[in-house]
């Protein structure tokens, strides 16, 4: 799912594109796309864009008379910029655009369509698709702690909260741990004051450092590369490979469709948590350390 720098390098690229541009026509394919039906999406043709903002992972379009138009790309949504509307007939197409300057296309990959789109009018319709969540690059140091803090969670769900901050998925709260050092099911009322430092450096450096990433693989284009796994990433989608700061394997812990990625060394004191795909079955022969995997492993090879 695309995330906070992803939303932005979009939300920048289409604001060089579209700001001041007409929206000639708007055509809805996707008959689970358009959420809402007021003001109805017909409402924006023939509209300027005013603005471009993000607003969690949503990125909203204004139009003058104070219309809104919020697109969520959820998990496989993505959205692309053509210079006509020719050859547009793939099946994953869910609405098309058309600008003065150009044709934004909006695809969904797979058939779950979960990608949506909604709109608003002015900004108390804006502000209640909203969910509240903190932009931690605005945020000051005790104003992080303060949302860290207002329950008990593990730090991997505090992170991922988008009540509590803006913006935040899967992919750069494994990055964001990993460099804090942190434990993904470490309590947020339990971390000292050093580690909720650590913890808050590490999410703007995290964020800041792939926003420019991604602003220099796009290169002035389009961003049309749009993913939760990269190679630069530390932990994020490496299962097995090795923690590029201690060598050895990233781990994981697996549920429903989601999996959290982790170096045991460097966030968890050595100690494995618990698969809970495997400890179901495992139960308390789960391995606790990456000695005694590695112990096990071994004996295993010798006996075949």
């Amino acid at each position: 799912m695309p995330e906070l720098p992803d939303v932005v390098v979009y939300v920048e690229a289409l604001g060089a594109r579209i700001i001041g541009q007409t929206l000639r026509r708007v055509s809805i394919r996707g008959p689970f796309l358009l959420r809402s039906t007021a003001p109805p999406v017909e409402s924006v043709q023939g509209k300027v864009v005013r603005e471009l903002r993000r607003v969690g992972k949503r990125i909203a379009i204004g139009f003058e008379g104070e219309l809104w138009l919020a697109i969520h790309l959820m998990i496989a949504g993505r959205l692309h910029w053509k210079a006509t509307t020719a050859k547009l007939g793939s099946r994953n197409v869910l609405a098309v655009f058309e600008f003065d300057s150009g044709v934004l296309v909006f695809t969904e990959a797979g058939s779950q369509h979960r990608a949506a789109i909604h709109m608003a009018a002015g900004e108390a319709g804006l502000h209640a698709l909203d969910a509240g969540g903190v932009d931690v690059l605005e945020a000051t140091p005790a104003e992080f702690e303060a949302v860290l803090k207002s329950a008990n969670h593990t730090l991997k769900r505090a992170l991922t909260d988008p009540h509590l901050f803006s913006g935040i998925g899967n992919a750069y709260s494994d990055e964001i741990l990993h460099r804090a050092r942190l434990s993904p099911i470490a309590m947020t009322l339990k971390l000292t004051g050093d580690e909720v430092t650590r913890l808050y450096l590490a999410t703007r450096e995290t964020l800041l450092e792939w926003m420019d990433r991604l602003r220099s693989d796009a290169r002035g284009d389009f961003p049309e590369k749009v993913t939760a796994f990269r190679k630069e990433m530390a932990v994020h989608g490496r299962y097995g490979q090795p923690c590029p700061r201690c060598g050895s394997k990233i781990q994981r812990i697996r549920y429903a469709s989601n999996e959290t990625n982790y170096c045991a060394p460097c966030q968890t004191g050595g100690k494995l948590l618990a698969d809970r795909a495997l400890s179901r079955l495992l139960r308390e022969d789960w391995p606790r350390s990456l000695d005694e995997m590695e112990a096990r492993v071994t004996r295993a090879s010798l006996t075949k």
